[in-house]
Formats: C-alpha cells, sequence, structure tokens
C-alpha cells in the first residue's frame, strides 16, 4: 500500500505572534523539540511512507528556501508546490493530487497540515494505518481528535453509525463550527463528537473525482495553473497569472460537508478517532497545555524564573524572563518585540498583527533575525545613518551579486573566510580583516569555506532598506 505524505504549510499563524511571524510563520519554528513543527510532521510519518513516495509540500513562494533548508538539513528531499497567493486548503490539496497523480500512479495520500504537534506519535500511527485500510477501499478518510475538554476554539465533526471492517471507525453524520461554551460541554459529554483535526486521507484520484463533482470551478482551474508549471529542482511552480483566478476554499466546505450530507456520487466518507496528544497549537494557551506544568499550571519555554505565579505561561526567545506573582498571563519575549497577554485573550493576538499592519510595522512581517537562502542576518543595532548586522553564510553559498543605491557597506570577518567580488577585483578575506564596498558599486559575497562564515556588516547611508538591491545574477531566482 503506497502511501505519500502532502504536508499543507500555508498558514501564517498570526496568533503565535511574535514567535511566529508573516515571514517565519509556526510551522518552520523550533518549538517543542530540536525539530521545527514541519520537520517533526515529516518524521512522525517516516514509518509509515517508507521511500517509494517523497513527501509533497504545498507552501507560500515567500519561505520556499527555508522549507527546502529544513528539508536538506533532514537529509530529505520533496516536491515544494509553490502557492503564488493563498487559496485555502482545497486548491492547495487539488495542485497535491495533481502532482501525485501525474506519474501515473494513485497512491494514498495522507494530508496533514505542517504545524500541528502530536505527542503520542506511535498512537498516531496505529491510527493512520487503520485509515489507510479505508482510504485504499476508495473512501475519503477524516481523523477526529477525542475531546479531553470543552473547546470552543475548533471546529466539531459528529459522528453516525459505526461502521464494520478495520478497527474503530464511523460514518460522519455532521460537520459542526465552533459552538458556544456550553454547546461545547454537551458535544463533550455526549461522546459523539470529535474536535475536526484538519487531517485526510484518501486516494488521489477520489479527491480529484469528488472535487469534479462538488467544485468543478476549483478543479479546472487549478488543472489550468498547474498546465503551465515550471520546475526549478524541487520546486515546482505554477502559472501565477492562473491561480489567481482559482476560487478559494476549504476542504471541509468543498467536499467533506457534502460527503456528510450523502450527495449522489460521492465516496464514502468516515472519521476515525485519535487519541495521541494532538494540539494545532493555535494560540498561546493551547501551545502551554502541551508543555511540562509545575505543580501550579506554570508552563515555559526557554530561560524563565516563576514566583507566585500560577497557570502562566513564559517563553524566552533569549532573555532572562522573570514573572512575579501572575495568574493566568502568558508573556512572550523575542529580541524585537514581548507580547503579555491574558491567557483567555490568546485568540486576540491576531488584532495586535492587523493593528501592526495597518501602522506597516515589520515587526508584522519579519523577525529581526532573518533567514535568507545563503543563510541569515541579524539587525543588531540601528540609527538615522547606520545599521549593524550580523551575518553568517552557509558553506558554500553565495550571495547576489548587487548594487545599493544609497548606502555603503563595510564588512569584518569573524570567523571563516570570505570571497568579495568589488567592481572588477576579486579577492579573499580572512578572519579579523575588513574590507568597504563603496555606494553604487556592484559586490558579491561568498563563503568558499566548509564552515560558516560570520561577519559584521555596518551600513552607512541616507536610506537603509532591504529594497535598496539591485541585483544583477542571482542563483536563487531572485534577480
Amino acid at each position: 500500500m503506497q502511501i505519500q505524505a502532502v504536508i499543507l504549510s500555508g498558514g501564517s499563524g498570526t496568533r503565535l505572534w511574535p514567535l511566529s511571524r508573516e515571514n517565519y510563520p509556526k510551522q518552520l519554528l523550533t518549538l517543542l523539540d530540536n525539530d521545527s513543527l514541519l520537520q517533526s510532521t515529516l518524521r512522525r510519518v517516516d514509518p509509515l511512507i517508507g521511500t517509494e513516495c517523497s513527501p509533497i509540500l504545498v507552501c507560500n513562494e515567500e519561505y520556499r528556501f527555508v522549507i527546502a533548508e529544513q528539508l536538506r538539513m533532514m537529509g530529505r528531499r520533496g516536491s515544494i508546490l509553490l502557492e503564488p497567493v493563498g487559496k485555502n486548503t482545497a486548491p492547495a490539496l487539488t495542485l497535491a493530487a495533481l502532482e501525485a497523480a501525474s506519474h501515473g500512479q494513485d497512491p494514498i495520500l495522507l494530508v496533514m497540515p505542517a504545524d500541528h504537534a502530536i505527542i503520542n506519535v506511535q498512537d498516531f500511527q496505529d491510527t493512520v494505518r487503520t485509515g489507510a485500510e479505508h482510504a485504499a477501499a476508495g473512501k475519503i478518510v477524516t481523523f477526529g481528535i477525542v475531546p479531553d475538554r470543552a473547546e470552543t476554539g475548533y471546529g466539531y465533526i459528529k459522528s453516525g453509525a459505526v461502521l464494520e471492517g478495520f478497527g474503530s471507525a464511523f460514518s460522519i453524520e455532521q460537520f459542526v463550527e465552533k459552538p458556544d461554551e456550553a454547546t461545547a460541554q454537551q458535544y463533550v459529554v455526549s461522546g459523539n463528537y470529535f474536535w475536526n483535526s484538519g487531517l485526510f486521507m484518501m486516494r488521489a484520484t477520489v479527491w480529484l473525482n469528488a472535487i469534479a463533482k462538488t467544485r468543478p470551478d476549483i478543479l479546472s482551474s487549478c488543472k489550468q495553473a498547474w498546465d503551465g508549471q515550471q520546475r526549478d529542482g524541487d520546486f515546482v511552480r505554477v502559472d501565477k497569472l492562473k491561480f489567481q483566478q482559482v476560487p478559494s476554499d476549504s476542504i471541509d466546505y468543498a467536499v467533506m460537508e457534502h460527503v456528510a450530507r450523502g450527495a449522489d456520487n460521492l465516496p464514502a466518507g468516515i472519521v476515525i478517532p485519535l487519541n495521541a496528544g494532538w494540539s494545532d497549537v493555535g494560540a498561546w494557551d493551547s501551545f502551554g497545555k502541551i508543555l511540562p506544568q509545575d505543580n501550579a499550571g506554570n508552563s515555559h519555554l526557554g530561560d524563565v524564573l516563576f514566583n507566585d505565579c500560577s497557570n502562566t505561561l513564559a517563553v524566552s526567545s533569549g532573555r532572562l524572563l522573570a514573572c512575579v506573582g501572575l495568574q493566568n498571563i502568558a508573556v512572550i519575549e523575542t529580541a524585537d518585540a514581548v507580547l503579555v497577554i491574558d491567557k483567555s485573550k490568546t485568540q486576540d493576538v491576531k488584532k495586535i498583527v492587523e493593528q501592526l499592519k495597518v501602522q506597516k510595522r515589520p515587526e508584522a512581517k519579519t523577525h529581526r533575525k532573518v533567514h535568507r537562502p545563503w543563510g541569515w542576518y541579524d539587525s543588531i543595532d540601528m540609527g538615522a545613518r547606520f545599521q549593524v548586522k550580523r551575518i553568517v553564510v552557509n558553506p558554500g553559498a553565495t550571495l547576489s551579486l548587487q548594487m545599493h543605491h544609497h548606502r555603503a557597506e563595510h564588512w569584518i570577518v569573524v570567523t571563516g573566510t570570505a570571497k568579495v567580488t568589488r567592481g572588477d577585483e576579486e579577492f579573499l578575506v580572512s578572519e579579523n580583516q575588513s574590507t568597504y564596498i563603496p555606494l553604487g558599486v556592484t559586490h558579491m559575497l561568498a563563503n568558499p569555506g566548509k564552515l560558516p562564515l560570520e561577519m559584521i556588516e555596518v551600513q552607512s547611508g541616507a536610506y537603509l532598506g532591504e529594497d535598496d538591491i539591485v541585483r544583477f545574477n542571482d542563483q536563487y531566482g531572485r534577480s
């Protein structure tokens, strides 16, 4: 039985701000162990998919290089389908199904958001194996999370009749929107409702046939965008103009609700209970629940001290966080922003992000530390006419041949060796040496060594924005 992982990595994770940013969303963050949520998602399905099918990842073009680098660090390769604009999950899965079926095969697709956490991996794998048996028989499978509390932040699935066959499975009676507190209590007590996990299994052709019946406009427009695809290594770029015409819709609305109503000519839909310590890590209160807690209900990540606190979450990205006399509070520290919020209001963090966007503040989109395909930089300090950056270039990586209209740059090598192109010159700069790039001069930086190159860059000039870059040649396609 051939199972192919489909990872949907399009979310922006605004409710986990300031740790999650638009250009570096939560699925790329290392939150629970040494892996990002994306990497953990891939690792937990390794025993299920084997080596026959490489994963398919659907993501925003903005963070394609970070995803490719995280795959490289795992020793993985996969098809990375780039969405020019976000169109929700139904078009994303349709593109993945077209990719899976393009090789003349019809694998079972295991469809997973990239930003969920699973604590009990073995239980998850056992449940997915049950789902694969049903999917192999032509059904559309979703996994319902066994609720352990009355949760108003999730949608629910109402289960119907028990199905005979492979393991515990039920027909789907109804998809239910997020309830109020009293209704959620009733759902939990009844035992007939599960949280809607956003996890699915079906054959590629089963999905394509189903969406052809329920949303032929989505399938048709996705096919048009797919027919104009261009491949660049592992990246698959669909036709941008065609994809902009694709209607936006979710998997639930586009197909699953029709399946639940028993619409004609659609495959059977089933829900399989999943009890594996699942979390969508959708907000800071849910994140705190999957961390270890002390006797007072406090949980933390990073360098944190508690005194006389209860039910408090503290997350430090670097600096010491000292919390005194706090109850039901979340405190999240990053290099350029600190969030302090009542844990009952964590869903409202997105309102702060909206304010930042209106004010055009960079904290909505990027961290102080910005990842690039060649490595990363951290803006250490900034004034009216200067900026200081710490720059790390990966071994063998090369930045673009570029020029700036408004700034000059001073480069100091801290570790490693830099290969510098400056106008018609080409030379090496070693540890404790420096060089100068005058305003308006074309230049290029490369790391010819086998260790990371670390530098301090001092920019000076009238304008220091990242958009003051004219690229003449770039191996990452950004010219």
